[in-house]
């Protein structure tokens, strides 16, 4: 695959990435929410942190919560170089084109997340009472390096309680999936099953 190719497979799915997330932005308020399908709708939640909400700050409490979020951003920018100096090797060297497949998926996901963190909290306003407005005369909700991802994708396949039987959780209130999530999650999940399941395809031994 070229290196044509691979920046257009990579704008697409930033395109898909980006429109929904602002579209959500601008039309829904924060916790709002709308049923597609029993088993599906779009739910507006934003993540202030990393994979399932998990913020940095949790994991070593000494750090200040804005300074945690400014690290985790920090961090993210110096790893999306990495992934994509690695895509780029990659396709220079004529690597598998499985491998190339799957850095294209981790490198836009990562990149869309990358740009509501970076950029978000100075281009729209809050979101807690009203719908944001992009670019609004009072400013953003935050500043540069602070913003937060849009998560939308909710997909409650089951709720129920557990059975009494199962150690330490039966008999609690469960949801299968709680998650909420965006097109760039997915093409970072996408990417990483890819490297999992066809490892030895992305990474032939000699």
């Amino acid at each position: 695959m070229s290196l044509k190719k691979a920046t257009f497979f990579i704008i697409l799915i930033l395109l898909l990435d980006q429109i929904s997330k602002i579209y959500v932005k601008t039309h829904f308020i924060l916790g709002e929410d709308v049923q597609v399908f029993n088993w599906f709708k779009i739910y507006f939640v934003e993540n202030k942190g990393m994979a399932w909400g998990t913020k940095l700050s949790d994991i070593f409490p000494f750090i200040e919560d804005r300074t945690a979020k400014t690290c985790l951003t920090v961090f993210r920018l110096f790893a999306i170089v990495g992934i994509g100096y690695w895509l780029q090797q990659t396709i220079k060297k004529e690597g598998p084109k499985i491998l190339v497949i799957a850095l294209i998926f981790v490198f836009a996901g990562a990149l869309g997340n990358i740009i509501d963190s970076v950029f978000y909290g100075v281009l729209f306003n809050d979101s807690t009472t009203q719908t944001a407005s992009f670019l609004a005369t009072e400013g953003g909700y935050d500043t540069l390096l602070h913003g937060n991802v849009v998560d939308m994708l909710y997909f409650p396949l089951w709720k129920g309680y557990l059975p009494q039987w199962i150690p330490s959780i039966g008999g609690q209130y469960f949801t299968f999936f709680e998650p909420v999530f965006n097109i760039a999650d997915v093409a970072i999940s996408i990417g990483f099953c890819i490297l999992i399941f066809w490892n030895r395809k992305a990474f032939p031994s000699e």
